[in-house]
């Protein structure tokens, strides 16, 4: 009989401790879950950017090859492509940094008119579709007769991109606290010191997001381009014609690169900021 009451007992107490396992761990398996879900691509383009398929379009598995990565630019205008979309991006990216903290900085410091107002139209561009937007800059050009190209897909790019670095600055200007500037002051730092040496490295996380955010929608983007590019294809228009004709190797082979770039760049930060911080301690 006891032997039998202890059988039961054991038999109640093992799903509790699953379920308080499963409370413990929930918010841990639903981020690992979630993580996997947004790799998977990657991996699927990672896996076969080492495929030869018979045909033109490798979509099947046919067997291993690693003929693409030994000549990633074997397909005509893939590089061609890939270099004017770096350049874009590159260019977006110093325009939108450089004018975006600025604007964060007079309207988390200043109190002017139309403040509120410039507000709202700073964050439209993030809310308003981008279908809209690109329709909207190509009939801009259109009218006032600007030759389709290279400055109109860069003045393009700094539009959209700019509220995204005003966003990411502001946030990070309006969190500082005034009394390290102050305390600057009060050491007889000039303005421009006190800027380079102090307001310049606390707002720099702020700057640097905003800017790496610019730089991977701008080379990211394909509708805004669309409409706006003529007769200049980005490395996103490449890949959009080519899935008509059937996608090279190559393609996942830019792909692959690309994200593991992203991953190593994450990493170094990772390891640079805990080594910052094991310092401090």
């Amino acid at each position: 009989m006891a032997v039998h009451g202890t059988t039961e007992a054991t038999a109640v107490r093992a799903p509790n401790r699953g379920l308080r396992w499963l409370r413990r761990n929930i918010v841990a398996i639903a981020g690992l879950g979630t993580l996997g879900y947004l790799i998977l691509p990657n991996i699927v383009v990672m896996v076969f950017s080492f495929n030869k398929p018979n045909g033109r379009f490798n979509y099947q598995w046919q067997r291993f090859s690693t003929d693409a990565w030994r000549d990633p630019c074997g397909v005509a205008d893939l590089c061609g492509s890939l270099g004017l979309s770096l350049q874009l991006a590159l260019w977006a990216t110093v325009g939108a940094t450089v004018l975006g903290t600025m604007i964060a900085f007079a309207l988390a410091r200043y109190r002017f008119r139309a403040r509120s107002g410039v507000n709202t139209l700073i964050f439209l561009p993030m809310a308003m579709p981008e279908v809209v937007m690109a329709a909207s800059l190509a009939t801009l050009f259109l009218n006032m007769g600007i030759q389709f190209g290279f400055w109109t897909i860069l003045i393009a790019h700094i539009m959209f991109c700019l509220s995204f670095v005003v966003t990411a600055v502001k946030a990070r200007v309006m969190s500082m606290d005034p009394r390290l500037e102050q305390a600057a002051q009060d050491l007889y730092a000039s303005p421009l010191q006190t800027f380079l040496r102090v307001t310049l490295p606390i707002a720099a996380p702020g700057i640097a997001s905003g800017a790496l955010l610019s730089f991977a929608l701008s080379f990211d983007d394909f509708i805004i381009t669309n409409f706006n590019a003529g007769s200049t294809v980005t490395f996103p228009m490449f890949v959009w014609g080519s899935a008509q004709r059937g996608t090279p190797v190559q393609i996942n082979v830019i792909g692959t690169a690309m994200f593991l770039v992203a991953v190593v760049c994450v990493v170094v930060g990772q390891l640079a900021g805990a080594r910052k911080r094991s310092k401090r301690s």
